[in-house]
């Protein structure tokens, strides 16, 4: 009787896998995709902006301080940051950018958050120090031109300009404006400050490139 039971079960078995092969390779005909080839992407590769009218995650933290969380509560306001595709350095549009006012003093506290968020999200693309050539991702791409956030040119940028480019992303670097919270954007602009100051390129964290801040 218990040989019987396992027969009909393997049977069972049997015939349902290959039930799902026979419907698998219809699904193939039909659509050309098969669940058995399921493609998966490494960390940061392929990654797209959210859909349009998506409600992200920062959008639903703009606290009226730096201290405060409103998860969940409407945006009440932000920046129109241009697309840097139209705002270069010497369009006006830029000039937003530079007036930007940095809301958030360069205390301990802001700069071991902003190291907490760079070495989450900027170090494997500008590396421990600011510095391009010590980037992470060079041991996997070495033609890809890591950008140098403790040297110049970007050292001589205005803070505002530094918070756009992580909102809105510029060139090869993705937006990360759904991702980073307001205040915490300007947290990582006081890190790369300082991170400018050890290199004896910038300026101390939390000034302006034009000497206000």
């Amino acid at each position: 009787m218990r040989k019987a039971l396992r027969l009909a079960v393997m049977a069972a078995l049997v015939s349902t896998t290959a039930a799902c092969n026979t419907l698998d390779d219809a699904m193939v005909t039909v659509f050309g995709r098969s669940m058995r080839d399921q493609p998966s992407f490494d960390p940061y590769e392929n990654t797209r902006l959210p859909a349009e009218g998506a409600v992200s995650f920062s959008s639903g933290n703009f606290p009226a301080d730096r201290n405060s969380v409103v998860l969940g509560a409407a945006e009440a306001r932000d920046y129109d940051v241009p697309d840097f595709t139209q705002a270069q350095t010497s369009n006006p549009a830029n000039e937003l950018l530079a007036s930007l006012e940095n809301p958030v003093p360069a205390d301990e506290v802001s700069l071991a958050r902003g190291q907490e968020l760079y070495m989450r999200y900027c170090v494997v693309c500008h590396g421990p120090a600011g510095i391009g050539a010590e980037a992470y991702i060079q041991e996997k791409w070495l033609a890809l031109a890591a950008y140098n956030l403790a040297l110049d040119p970007v050292a001589g940028y205005p803070d505002g300009y530094i918070y756009g480019m992580i909102r809105v992303g510029r060139g090869l670097m993705p937006a990360y404006g759904h991702q980073i919270t307001h205040f915490d954007r300007w947290n990582i602009v006081n890190y790369v400050r300082q991170l400018q100051a050890a290199s004896g390129a910038g300026q101390p964290a939390g000034g302006n490139a034009d000497g206000e801040g």
